[in-house]
């Protein structure tokens, strides 16, 4: 199984959006739950790009519909580590970010 990560970027990232959207008291809980298939299915998330050392930058949507957890795969050390979590409605957002810009390497 894929050991999953939390970046310290991401936990600060999730208690700004507690304060900031008012979120219940067990988003964290929530979260971490959207999260676990990843250990069993790393790939799940679609693929933003993959980084010059073949890592691969991907995303997940939940347990809201606007909630972006943004993660790297690390194939080769069968690790995933969350990086970002965010507002996807925002246009600062990673994905906004990714799709008006040309892609990153990709794989086929």
């Amino acid at each position: 199984m894929t050991r999953l990560e939390w970046s310290e970027r991401a936990r600060s990232d999730l208690d700004q959006l507690v304060l900031s959207h008012q979120l219940p008291h067990d988003t964290r809980d929530r979260i971490e739950e959207s999260a676990r298939p990843l250990e069993r299915f790393p790939r799940f998330g679609p693929l933003l790009g993959t980084l010059p050392e073949g890592e691969e930058l991907r995303f997940l949507i939940g347990p809201w519909p606007w909630l972006v957890i943004v993660y790297l795969f690390i194939e080769s050390e069968d690790r995933i580590g969350v990086v970002s979590i965010e507002d996807g409605r925002g246009a600062t957002s990673t994905i906004a970010r990714e799709h008006r810009r040309p892609p990153l390497h990709r794989r086929n």
